[in-house]
């Protein structure tokens, strides 16, 4: 079996960047002492996603470049400990303030750059810059190459974020998130990893966070194996509220020769019946409370 093996880091944030710094290392170096091939944080780590209840020029103020020191420390840790990092900020640019994601190889190579699509623009991500599209790359990692894409919280709600991945290749999805995971949140990571046959991988913060209470999970997608008579549960991790390091193993041969022969994902698609999709004149039967451009629908 090729077993990659991922850690998700639902750890509590703490009050200032450097203190995020020194912790999110700390956690990096447990991962890698766990044998992890993979170490994902929480969405927005810089700041512990401490965003709500703030005014906006406080919270905007403490973004940093994906350029920076910050972002750079997990360069270079990656490469030391011989382990893919992804790592999470509130991303200061040119164009003003991004939820973003970078990922790192085990070499300390950058290998995908990622700001959250589906910013929450009914509250206060507002304030900040939606992404322009959805990547995919080929990660280098101790069982071989794995294509891996990325999702943050609220991308998940929407089936294309998923579809289009799973489209550009991507094995794996690396879901930084930041909200509580019920029941139904939980649902649809299982079935974004169910209909596109890849694997999802979520990373919360734990429950001693407002709003949060942990539930960090991976699916693996592979819902039917040839030796069983029925379905199989597709959920290899599904984490308790507590902060710590929850690891999964994903064996990427099973789920390879099962993209190989099963029906789902892009099989059996017909893209020529979705146009309604892509036509913004088409009549939508909700409003987006507090958007700020309507006209979007």
């Amino acid at each position: 079996m090729n077993l990659l093996k991922i850690a998700l880091l639902q750890i509590a944030p703490c009050d200032t960047l450097e203190e995020n710094l020194e912790k999110g290392v700390s956690y990096c170096r447990k991962a890698a002492a766990l044998g992890a091939d993979i170490a994902l944080f929480p969405e927005m780590w810089s700041n512990g996603y401490r965003i709500y209840g703030r005014p906006a020029a406080e919270w905007t103020a403490e973004a940093v470049p994906s350029a920076g020191g910050f972002v750079g420390a997990f360069q270079r840790l990656a490469g030391e400990l011989n382990m893919a990092i992804g790592v999470t900020l509130l991303e200061r640019y040119d164009g003003g303030r991004r939820n973003s994601f970078v990922l790192f190889d085990r070499f300390g190579e950058r290998k995908l750059a990622y700001a959250k699509v589906h910013t929450c623009d009914f509250d206060v991500e507002r304030n900040l810059t939606p992404g322009d599209d959805f990547y995919v790359t080929a990660l280098n990692t101790a069982c071989g190459e794995v294509k891996v894409g990325a999702m943050i919280c609220f991308d998940r709600e929407f089936p294309e974020s998923a579809r289009i991945l799973m489209l550009k290749g991507a094995e794996l999805i690396l879901v930084p998130n930041a909200c509580p995971m019920e029941i139904n949140r939980i649902s649809q990571l299982r079935a974004r990893a169910y209909e596109n046959m890849l694997a999802i991988a979520t990373c919360n913060y734990p429950e001693t966070v407002p709003d949060c209470n942990g539930g960090s999970s991976v699916f693996d997608g592979v819902a039917y194996l040839p030796e069983l008579e029925g379905s199989r549960d597709t959920c290899l991790l599904l984490a308790d509220g507590g902060e710590g390091i929850y690891t999964a193993e994903l064996d990427l041969d099973q789920l390879r020769r099962y993209r190989e022969s099963e029906v789902h994902g892009n099989a059996y698609r017909r893209p020529s019946k979705y146009a309604p999709l892509l036509d913004r004149r088409v009549d939508a039967p909700f409003r987006r409370p507090g958007c700020r451009d309507q006209s979007l629908l």
